[in-house]
């Protein structure tokens, strides 16, 4: 096809290039798709030409920050991909407690960027994700109890439309923009650079894994389930089924055993931590952890921790879903599928939520589920085809038995599950004021390529 004009700076990608395999390569190792050519841009101008070109072009448009999405949104068959991995500014100002970050920017380079001056931004859970995607979809993360959702600390945002239109958003311009892409994804257009508020952090905290046989899971979900009734915001921790990895800070002897493990961040001085986290290492099962590396440790190191098992190329396949409350059937559901995972790279957390998440109005944002009080991402995971499809059938056992506790989902957290899926995500009142906005921004819904929000008509 034909090659974007002579302005654009970045480097474009076509089949039979040298480099075609490798760059049309995702994290989702599932996902095999052939795009007609990636952009890779430089800039905003890129974006712009880039942005022009494909609404010219007539094909479909993927856009892609870390790769990250979980159906492999970020790339198509026979369509343009816009890649802003090139977009890596970061700029701190440690005096206004901002950071300044372009959308090629993954969340581990941001951290270490803004722990050099001891604040930090609450994003996700792997340093490899694009900032980007998790951000637009709302960003659950370690801090998120503390300090809320990656959006919730969002102060502007730099965004190029489907018509090639520059555009700021922010509390005081756009603002009906503004609170579209606090949750609403990319549908509105491309967000070339964030502004984030700063947060007070570290760089020392205090969190790790504390980890029992899954036998144990039932009595240890139900022990959970009363003790973060009353724990600090400080806390934010996840629940996680699997067989124990083949790392090296896990023993010989308990690699590949399975296991349940509660993973802890508080987000606050380190010997008060350790007296909230006392009665779940003393009386969480009535019998004492196989495994506690819940230690204090730099944060970026901590949200580092979850990169060995959710490398690049693995096969993934996830369903998600939020409960309010982990009640015995939910409980009992969720020890009973767990203790049939046979992948030993399958992994299940439970992410905790409240605290700052609740705090904001559930209008204030697109996001949506502000009061929903756990959320399940379940995945089964695989290093190829073989023993994928049993392992998809087992995520989707689990996810179907806790059908009758469903509340809602978390948008990032989806797969190509159809428009319903999507409405559920937001609900429908907030659905139709986002479908208003989507005609306004997105007429022609060309960015579809997403957990898409068709224009109302």
């Amino acid at each position: 096809m034909a090659m974007l004009s002579q302005s654009f700076r970045g480097r474009q990608v076509q089949p039979g290039d040298p480099s075609y395999d490798e760059d049309r390569r995702i994290w989702n190792g599932s996902v095999d798709r052939s795009p007609a050519l990636i952009a890779y841009c430089t800039g905003v101008a890129d974006v712009i030409d880039a942005v022009r070109f494909a609404a010219a072009s007539g094909l479909p448009l993927a856009v892609r920050s870390g790769g990250h999405s979980f159906p492999g949104q970020s790339v198509c068959d026979d369509g343009i991909v816009i890649d802003l991995s090139p977009m890596r500014g970061i700029r701190v100002d440690p005096e206004a407690r901002t950071v300044r970050a372009q959308a090629g920017v993954l969340l581990g380079e941001l951290d270490r960027e803004t722990q050099a001056f001891g604040l930090a931004v609450p994003a996700g859970i792997v340093t490899h994700t694009g900032l980007a995607g998790l951000t637009l979809g709302g960003g659950i993360g370690w801090l998120m109890r503390k300090y809320g959702l990656t959006i919730d600390q969002l102060l502007s945002v730099d965004l190029v439309t489907a018509d090639g239109t520059f555009l700021k958003a922010s509390a005081d311009e756009n603002p009906d923009l503004f609170w579209g892409v606090r949750g609403g994804g990319g549908n509105f257009g491309i967000v070339t650079e964030f502004e984030f508020r700063l947060n007070p952090l570290g760089p020392v905290v205090l969190a790790g894994p504390v980890v029992w046989p899954m036998a144990e899971s039932a009595r240890l979900l139900r022990f959970y389930r009363e003790w973060i009734t009353d724990v600090p915001d400080e806390l934010t921790t996840a629940i996680v089924h699997r067989k124990a990895p083949a790392v090296d800070y896990v023993p010989p002897e308990l690699r590949g055993k399975p296991v349940v493990m509660v993973v802890c961040c508080y987000a606050g001085p380190v010997e008060e931590g350790q007296e909230v986290l006392r009665p779940l290492r003393e009386s969480g099962t009535g019998t004492a952890p196989v495994l506690d590396l819940c230690a204090p440790k730099p944060f970026t190191e901590h949200q580092a921790m979850f990169d060995p098992s959710f490398p690049h190329g693995r096969w993934y396949y996830f369903k998600s879903c939020d409960v309010d409350r982990l009640t015995d059937e939910v409980i009992d559901r969720t020890a009973e599928h767990a203790a049939r995972i046979v992948s030993p790279l399958t992994a299940f957390p439970i992410f905790q939520l409240g605290g700052a998440i609740a705090r904001v109005g559930e209008d204030e944002t697109a996001f949506g589920g502000r009061g929903a009080g756990h959320t399940f991402n379940i995945n089964g995971t695989t290093e190829g085809a073989d023993g994928f499809e049993a392992e998809r059938t087992w995520a989707r056992g689990l996810w179907s038995a806790l059908a009758p506790h469903h509340t809602g989902v978390y948008s990032n957290f989806l797969m190509e599950e159809g428009e319903g899926r999507v409405e559920q995500a937001y609900g429908a009142q907030k659905y139709r004021r986002l479908r208003e906005l989507k005609r306004r921004y997105d007429p022609g819904n060309l960015f579809r390529l997403n957990q898409n929000i068709p224009p109302a008509p």
